[in-house]
C-alpha cells in the first residue's frame, strides 16, 4: 500500500475473492468475480465495482444468489445464443455470453447473445471493452436490477436504470467506450453519496410530489428521472423487451430489488454483441476511419468556459495502467465498508491502518 487509502490491485483482488469464497463461492469462480469487479475500479466505475461487494454477500448469504452455478448454453444459432446463468453471480453469465457473442461473430460476422437467470453484473463497459480490443464492435444491455423509475407521466416504479454500452475500435491508445443508464444518473451513484454523507444534485430525482429530491436517504421515497423524458423512457422499454422479455427474463413488476430482497432469485435479462467489421467489408480500415472523423471532433474550438472535446473513452487506458501501477484509492467510507466486510467473513482488514479494523 502507497498509504492508508491506497491499496495495490492485486492485494483488493485476493481480499474481495477470498470474501466471496467465504460465502461458498468456488475458488475459480471467486478469483473471476473479484477480477472484474477490481478491473471495474480500475476503469473509472467506481460506483459498480468492489463498492458492490456488500450487496452481493449479502445475496450470497441469504440464498437469493446460488454460489455454485451451472453456466450452460440454453439455446443458439450459428450467429445467436442464450446463456442461462443459473442465479449466479451475474459477472459469470455476463462474460460467457461477451466470450460466445465475440466467437459467433468471427464465424458469421455478428453474435447476440442474451443471458437469463443472471443476476447484477457490475458495469457494460467491461463486456463491451474487450469487443473493441479485438477489433469488433460491442453492444450489451440489461434491465436493471431493481425498479426506480415508473413509466413516463405515472408512479408506478416499473422500470430500471436499464444501461446500455456501446464499443468500438480506433487507431490509438483508446478505443470508443460508451456505458450509461437511461436515468439521468445511475442508482450506483447515488449509493455512493449516501455512504459518504454528500447531497444529490436537483434533477437526478423527484419526490412523489413532483419536487426535486436531493437527500440520497430519501431515495426509496421518490423516483429517478428517465434522460430525455419520453426519449429515455422508451429507450429504457426497448432495452427491456430485448434484455428482458426476449430472453424470457424479469421485466415491469416482475424485477426483484437485488438489495432489499437477499432471498429471491432475480432473473435478471441481460445480452452482449459483437460485430466484425469485416463481413462489411471494411475490416481493419474501420479504427483508421474512425479515428479520423474523432480528430475531426477533438479539433473543434470549445464553447467559452467548456473543456475540450473528448469522446467516450478517451483517457481510459492511460488512467487504468496508472491505477495498475500505483494502487487503488478508495473512499473512507467505503474502506471502512471493506474492513467491517472482512470482520464479518473472518478475513484480516485490507485497510489495517484506517481506524476501523
Amino acid at each position: 500500500m502507497a498509504d492508508g487509502s491506497a491499496i495495490a490491485v492485486a492485494d483488493l483482488r485476493d481480499f474481495v475473492s477470498r470474501a466471496l469464497m467465504a460465502r461458498g463461492v468456488p475458488d475459480t469462480d471467486a478469483a473471476k468475480v473479484a477480477g472484474f469487479m477490481v478491473e471495474s475500479d480500475i476503469y473509472g466505475y467506481g460506483t459498480h465495482g468492489v463498492f458492490r461487494l456488500r450487496q452481493y454477500l449479502a445475496r450470497l448469504d441469504g440464498g437469493g444468489c446460488n454460489p455454485t452455478p451451472n453456466i450452460s448454453i440454453a439455446q443458439q444459432t450459428v450467429a445467436t445464443g442464450l446463456i442461462d446463468g443459473d442465479n449466479g453471480l451475474g459477472h459469470l453469465a455476463m462474460a460467457a455470453a461477451r466470450d460466445l457473442a465475440i466467437d459467433k461473430a468471427r464465424e458469421a460476422g455478428i453474435g447476440w447473445v442474451g443471458v437469463r437467470n443472471g443476476n447484477h453484473a457490475g458495469p457494460l463497459a467491461l463486456y463491451v471493452r474487450p469487443q473493441a480490443e479485438a477489433g469488433l464492435l460491442g453492444m450489451a444491455a440489461a434491465v436493471g436490477s431493481a425498479n426506480h423509475v415508473p413509466p413516463y407521466g405515472g408512479t408506478d416504479l416499473l422500470l430500471g436504470t436499464n444501461p446500455i454500452a456501446f464499443s468500438a475500435p480506433a487507431a490509438g491508445p483508446d478505443p470508443f467506450v460508451f456505458d450509461m443508464a437511461t436515468t439521468v444518473a445511475a442508482m450506483g451513484k447515488i449509493k455512493t453519496l449516501l455512504q459518504q454523507g454528500e447531497p444529490m444534485p436537483e434533477g437526478w430525482m423527484v419526490g412523489r410530489d413532483g419536487k426535486p429530491l436531493t437527500d440520497p436517504a430519501k431515495k426509496s421515497e421518490g423516483f429517478l428521472l428517465p434522460i430525455g423524458g419520453p426519449k429515455g423512457f422508451g429507450l429504457s422499454v426497448a432495452i427491456g423487451l430485448m434484455a428482458g422479455v426476449m430472453n424470457g427474463a424479469a421485466f415491469g413488476s416482475d424485477v426483484v430489488d437485488f438489495t432489499k430482497d437477499t432471498t429471491s432469485p432475480t432473473n435478471t435479462g441481460q445480452f452482449v454483441v459483437a460485430i466484425d467489421p469485416a463481413a462489411f467489408g471494411i475490416g481493419a480500415g474501420f479504427a483508421e476511419e474512425a479515428a479520423r472523423v474523432f480528430s475531426e471532433m477533438r479539433a473543434s474550438p470549445p464553447l467559452p468556459g467548456h473543456d475540450p472535446v473528448r469522446l467516450p473513452g478517451d483517457g481510459k487506458t492511460a488512467a487504468a495502467e496508472a491505477r495498475r501501477k500505483d494502487g487503488l484509492t478508495l473512499k473512507a467510507a467505503l474502506r471502512r465498508d471493506l474492513n467491517a466486510l472482512a470482520a464479518d467473513c473472518g478475513l484480516d482488514a485490507p485497510f489495517p491502518d484506517d481506524g476501523t479494523a
